[in-house]
């Protein structure tokens, strides 16, 4: 586990907060017995997750496309090749969705705006050489030209829920 005692407690007000402004429809599928604390999320959201990831275009049409997902701190980050679609759509629109879903049993949700973790001509962000650090030991030092070839994105959400009715919150716990 990554997080902090801070990072859990922003965390699970952010996932509190989320759940107490969704809608009654949405509320009636998560509740209390279907859904994760934030310790209990954080021991299961570890390695890489697969998300959908949701980015608009210049003529505003969605457009989904799947990214190697790292949930650390409490927050999702992500990168892509700096060519890439989804790398111009967030820099001139950086509000995402997020989708990681484990078939029936997990489904985490998130709505937020991405920060660029290491822009190619300005300062990176403060803790990204420990963030690189992390990346380089998961994908190998060598996987990439970690300095032109991807750029790395971090998800400050708004909204997050989580829907685990399959999920065994004991062994999420003693995971974190």
């Amino acid at each position: 586990m990554r997080e902090t005692r801070e990072d859990l407690k922003e965390l699970q007000a952010l996932l509190d907060a989320s759940l107490s402004r969704s809608t009654s429809h949405l509320r009636s599928i998560i509740n209390t017995e279907s859904t994760l604390t934030a310790e209990e999320l954080t021991g299961v959201l570890t390695g890489m997750c697969t998300l959908a990831l949701s980015t608009v275009t210049a003529k505003g049409e969605p457009r989904i496309s799947g990214v190697d997902g790292h949930f650390l701190h409490g927050k999702w980050h992500f990168g892509t090749a700096r060519t890439a679609a989804k790398a111009r759509h967030l820099a001139a629109r950086p509000a995402v969705s997020a989708a990681h879903m484990r078939g029936e049993d997990l489904g985490v949700f998130t709505h937020g705006m991405v920060e660029i973790l290491n822009p190619q001509h300005s300062e990176p962000a403060a803790d990204w050489p420990d963030l690189l650090a992390y990346f380089k030991d998961f994908y190998g030092d060598d996987f990439f030209d970690w300095d032109n070839e991807v750029v790395y994105y971090r998800l400050h959400p708004h909204w997050m829920t989580v829907h685990a009715p399959g999920v065994d919150k004991l062994t999420a716990v003693s995971r974190s």
